[in-house]
């Protein structure tokens, strides 16, 4: 009878520690890691970078064509600026309502809070931690298709790459900004809506419900300032006007079927649409102004209201969040 004996006693850790920072980092590194799926089965891989290709297919496909009508007529035809590109809302949501739930709901299903709160880490380290992997997962998935178009451009310019560069300088500050807010807002909603649950399907249906029932509800409340079939009635007969000197002018009456467009007023409830809320903020940092087609658009301080606003949601989800993980971390 043949037997063998192991030296299995505990051992003093000799190695290097880290403290806070090292148990912050591994922490931002496994979010990152679990929300992409990397080190992962391939399936949980396909989401993630099927919708980046999604964001990234038009910027491709805007420099193939500039690639293609160079120094022909057509060249310079645009059909998407870099403003426009900034929060393609609807990939973005669905990225989020993703992602987010998978960085935070594991932990708490797989009751694996009380051992991370037994490393030097706290409640405000994790929640720090977690909202920082989203964010900066956001702003890669924001920023590379971005990128993409802009060295695209360049190389296909009929000016030269450096000259593209130079007319377009501000693009180079202004994308940065306007997808940081972008990032932060959608990080900072969609975590904390995800550590209300441990389920992942029932976090990510929350974040898209909570977005479009607030732009369906906006869009209700603002309306749509046009004339109906009916008040074309009043037109029947061409109106005329008449001029200092006498003469009359005949004013065209609208064709049967065409709706009268009435000038838009502005509309305080377009700032409950959170699915837009982030990209008021974005025609600040390109246009300095509301766009002209935003029902806030001639809205007094309504880029004020829009800031404040967005502020508050982001600093409501921080202080949701920093309660959670308290209760957790005693």
């Amino acid at each position: 009878m043949t037997g063998a004996v192991y030296d299995r006693g505990y051992r003093a850790y000799e190695g290097e520690r880290g403290g806070r920072a090292a148990a912050r980092a591994a922490l931002f590194r496994a979010s990152v890691r679990r929300a992409l799926g990397l080190r992962r089965p391939w399936r949980q891989k396909v989401a993630p970078f099927v919708l980046l290709g999604l964001a990234t297919v038009p910027a491709i496909v805007y420099v193939g064509v500039g690639y293609v009508t160079r120094n022909t007529p057509a060249s310079g035809f645009e059909f998407i600026t870099y403003r426009d590109y900034v929060g393609v809302s609807n990939i973005l949501l669905v990225f989020v309502a993703l992602t987010a739930p998978d960085i935070v709901c594991p932990d708490r299903r797989q009751h694996v809070l009380p051992l991370l709160f037994a490393r030097p880490l706290t409640g405000v380290d994790y929640v720090l931690t977690k909202v920082g992997a989203m964010f900066a997962i956001l702003f890669a998935f924001s920023f590379l298709p971005q990128v993409v178009l802009f060295v695209g451009q360049m190389l296909v310019s009929e000016d030269g790459a450096l000259r593209y560069a130079r007319d377009n300088a501000e693009v180079m500050w202004q994308v940065p900004v306007a997808v940081a807010i972008l990032s932060i807002f959608y990080a900072s909603i969609g975590i904390a809506i995800a550590s209300m649950t441990s389920r992942r399907i029932i976090a990510g249906a929350t974040i898209i419900g909570l977005f479009l029932v607030t732009s369906i509800v906006s869009g209700a409340l603002v309306g749509e300032d046009t004339a109906t079939e009916s008040d074309q009635g009043q037109f029947q007969s061409p109106p005329t006007s008449i001029t200092e000197d006498g003469t009359v002018i005949m004013v065209p009456a609208p064709v049967e079927g065409e709706v009268l467009v009435r000038e838009r007023e502005p509309r305080a409830a377009a700032l409950l649409d959170l699915l837009t809320l982030p990209l008021v903020l974005r025609d600040l940092v390109f246009l300095g102004h509301v766009d002209e087609t935003h029902p806030m658009s001639g809205l007094a301080n309504g880029g004020l209201y829009a800031i404040v606003l967005l502020a508050a949601l982001v600093v409501v989800a921080f202080v949701v969040l920093f309660v959670r993980y308290d209760e957790v971390e005693r």
